[in-house]
């Protein structure tokens, strides 16, 4: 038996769970769905499922283990959470930025963050801007601040520009 880690994010899907996975697994390189879950006859009068329907998916998305619950509809996501997907490079921002956000909410994209087609929230973060916010120059932090926050998918370029004391 595998060993466990010790914090897993769950996420509450009403019946989307093991079409999200596939969706994300999709989208990671290196992810694979360990195990799926489905509801027997026991506890049908509680959980209202089915039996033989997927209960939960467990998986992982670059390392990092998460489990799917088709829980009904009780609960919806926010962004309250949300996944950092943290890029080397402005291609990858472009990647991530463009498959998770497809059929998403177009509304909630802004400063990075995106909510994907299954109402998570996803944000897309080139490190350079982390350095660059972090930076003891408090001129060059708030410029790339403020670019930053004209933005909905970040563009190294431009907060490189303005960072530097330039336009973006």
């Amino acid at each position: 038996m595998p060993t466990l880690q010790k914090i897993t994010p769950c996420l509450w899907f009403d019946d989307q769970a093991e079409e999200a996975v596939t969706f994300y697994a999709g989208i990671f390189k290196n992810s694979r769905v360990v195990t799926v879950s489905r509801y027997g006859e026991v506890g049908r009068e509680v959980y209202g499922k089915t039996a033989g329907t997927v209960m939960a998916v467990a998986f992982e998305l670059e390392g990092q283990a998460f489990s799917a619950l088709n829980g009904g509809p009780a609960f919806t996501f926010n962004e309250a959470i949300s996944f950092q997907v943290n890029c080397e490079a402005q291609e990858e921002v472009d990647y991530y930025w463009e498959k998770l956000s497809d059929r998403g909410d177009e509304q909630a994209q802004q400063c990075g963050w995106l909510k994907d087609k299954y109402g998570v929230s996803w944000q897309i973060i080139p490190v350079v801007l982390l350095d660059m916010l972090n930076d003891p120059d408090y001129e060059k932090s708030q410029r790339a601040m403020q670019a930053m926050l004209q933005m909905k998918k970040i563009d190294i370029d431009a907060l490189e520009r303005a960072y530097a004391g330039g336009s973006i």
